[in-house]
């Protein structure tokens, strides 16, 4: 709060309005008048005036002479006060940051040269000792992840394998019942051979007998060959995953092997 004499007048107390729309449209008002005034004092007296408002809302409002920007003014401002850097200081300082960055790209380009073993004659005893440090650990974490990787490949084709093994489990089981329903059929069929004659007597075919080469037996033999057909790429396939998990366990093993041994 602030407080105003107006000569003998009494005292006028200035504090902040409360109310935000009184507030906004006090500040509308006495900007007007402010902006009126400063370009009276610009135009009567030949001042170079930059004026910069902003409102409570962050609103930006400025008057700059004319002829003048305001980029102007304030370059003056910082002149007249010393808070400019003059264009020979910038350039020493671009210059130094220039020089250190030089720098640094020649020693990070010689720490590459070191690291992949070009040339490593002007490195000391005590860095050598810390590169080979830092290379054994890049060494290990490599392993690290190799075997993770190999471990989730071997997971993976024991998954495969496990599902291999019950689907061939599922296929034997099948063929066992339809080879003791066909056991079962043919030996009826070898119990009662005069019934079954007159079975097959019944049905025609094109007005001809049925021909002997289409016996139960040749059929028999025929299913079996079909399903032994079917169920050979299922076997194989388990062989291939199950030569695969085995030569998966012996890379494991051997970087596991290595990695204790460094």
């Amino acid at each position: 709060m602030h407080e105003v004499h107006f000569g003998s007048f009494a005292k006028i107390a200035i504090r902040r309005i409360e109310n935000q729309t009184t507030r906004q449209v006090t500040f509308s008002k006495r900007r007007a008048v402010l902006l009126k005034k400063t370009h009276e004092l610009s135009v009567l007296c030949d001042a170079q005036i930059g004026l910069i408002i902003f409102s409570s809302t962050g609103k930006l409002c400025q008057y700059c002479s004319e002829g003048l920007r305001m980029e102007q003014i304030i370059e003056r401002y910082q002149r007249m006060t010393g808070t400019c850097i003059p264009d020979h200081d910038r350039r020493e300082q671009l210059y130094g940051e220039l020089a250190m960055l030089r720098k640094e790209s020649r020693r990070l380009h010689s720490n590459m040269r070191c690291y992949t073993g070009e040339d490593m004659s002007s490195i000391p005893y005590e860095e050598l000792d810390a590169v080979e440090q830092e290379l054994e650990r890049a060494v290990n974490k490599v392993r690290h992840r190799k075997n993770e990787l190999l471990h989730q490949q071997l997971e993976n084709l024991r998954r495969k394998e496990r599902m291999l093994e019950e689907e061939n489990s599922n296929m034997y089981r099948w063929i066992q019942e339809h080879r003791a329903a066909l056991g079962y059929q043919q030996a009826a069929i070898e119990a009662n051979p005069v019934e079954h004659q007159q079975v097959l007597d019944q049905f025609q075919f094109c007005g001809e007998r049925p021909v002997a080469c289409f016996s139960f037996q040749t059929s028999l033999i025929k299913l079996t060959h079909t399903i032994s057909s079917l169920l050979s790429p299922a076997f194989k396939a388990l062989a291939s995953t199950t030569e695969v998990s085995k030569e998966l366990v012996r890379q494991t093993k051997k970087l596991q092997g290595s990695s204790v041994y460094n």
